[in-house]
């Protein structure tokens, strides 16, 4: 097995040079630092992370337990999280859970939490029950809209008030057919959906427009490709749209693909809202109008909890809840331009 004296000796440095770089100290030169990498590559030195922990009782490692890989969101939440660490010498690992429950409780489990310092967890599979049930040993903050037990450390978006001021912007420029792509009216167990899709009907009523369950379209997985079909579907069946409020910009790219195989124009014959101002919403043509929970703050926050349960895990839990603003971009008309005629 390679050691960190291997290292050292073969980079021409000191052991605690070597341990300055693995730790991601500042008191190094770039070229030394530099050294140092190439040496541990070229040995395959492996960091021993139980050997870590028992010294200092850290390993310098942050989880990160996300439902998908493939969503755009939780690419940019990691990329958020592993710019935030890497100032402190941090390293972030990210799991895939497919939002199963066994899968979600087995990254919770003690000997997969013994190689994190502490874990961002967004839950999707576990219920009230299951987290009720968990005494975790290492500091857990929740990531999401599901009910949690008052103890855990959560972090959250204004679900409810981003999806009402979306569709407030939608019939404020004269959509009165809104559907709610992605939406769900109830559920057994409270989550983003309908949260959203809470947001939305409370905008309706209060311009006087009765929400229509019609135009309530629910998903599965919030794909491109299952949201791009759900509208054709939609539209096929011979649903009146003028208006979408898609519950996450995800799900608003596959609108937008899917209004243009109808031969519909965006923002001209349907207009079209989203929701979490993704870094490719912009660039899409025409850029999306969107809800902007604030991510920045959100991975602020969520590491300030962590940050708190590792130096008092004691610390009284805190419940923080994101604000919202309103970016307009092209998917939705003008203030006064007129409804275009048929």
């Amino acid at each position: 097995m390679v050691t960190m004296s291997d290292v050292a000796r073969a980079a021409g440095v000191s052991v605690m040079t070597v341990s300055n770089v693995l730790n991601g100290r500042s008191n190094v030169g770039a070229d030394t630092r530099l050294r140092v990498l190439e040496v541990v590559e070229e040995l395959g030195y492996e960091i021993n992370l139980t050997a870590r922990r028992l010294r200092s009782g850290r390993t310098g490692t942050i989880g990160l337990i996300v439902p998908q890989f493939d969503l755009h969101y939780y690419g940019e939440l990691a990329s958020r999280i592993s710019e935030a660490l890497a100032p402190e010498g941090m390293h972030l690992v990210v799991e895939q859970s497919g939002a199963s429950r066994e899968r979600e409780l087995s990254a919770l489990s003690l000997a997969r939490l013994q190689q994190y310092d502490g874990v961002l967890l967004s839950a999707v599979g576990l219920d009230m029950a299951d987290l009720d049930r968990i005494h975790p040993d290492v500091p857990i903050v929740l990531l999401g809209e599901q009910a949690v037990p008052e103890r855990y450390h959560r972090v959250r978006m204004s679900n409810v008030a981003g999806a009402r001021l979306a569709t407030e912007h939608l019939i404020d420029r004269g959509a009165r057919r809104v559907a709610v792509l992605g939406g769900k009216l109830s559920a057994a167990h409270p989550e983003m959906a309908t949260y959203r899709a809470d947001g939305w009907s409370r905008a309706l009523e209060e311009a006087g427009l009765p929400p229509d369950p019609g135009l309530v379209i629910p998903l599965r997985t919030y794909s491109i490709a299952e949201a791009r079909g759900a509208i054709a579907d939609a539209l096929a069946g011979g649903t009146e749209i003028d208006g979408i409020f898609a519950v996450t910009d995800e799900v608003a790219i596959g609108a937008l693909a899917g209004l243009h195989d109808a031969g519909l124009r965006v923002p001209d014959d349907v207009q079209l809202a989203g929701f979490d101002n993704l870094g490719i919403s912009e660039h899409l043509v025409p850029g999306l109008t969107t809800i902007d929970p604030d991510h920045a703050a959100m991975v602020t926050a969520a590491l300030r909890l962590l940050r708190r349960q590792l130096e008092d895990r004691t610390a009284e839990p805190e419940h923080v809840v994101s604000d919202v603003r309103l970016i307009v971009r092209g998917t939705t008309r003008a203030h006064g331009d007129s409804v275009p005629s048929a």
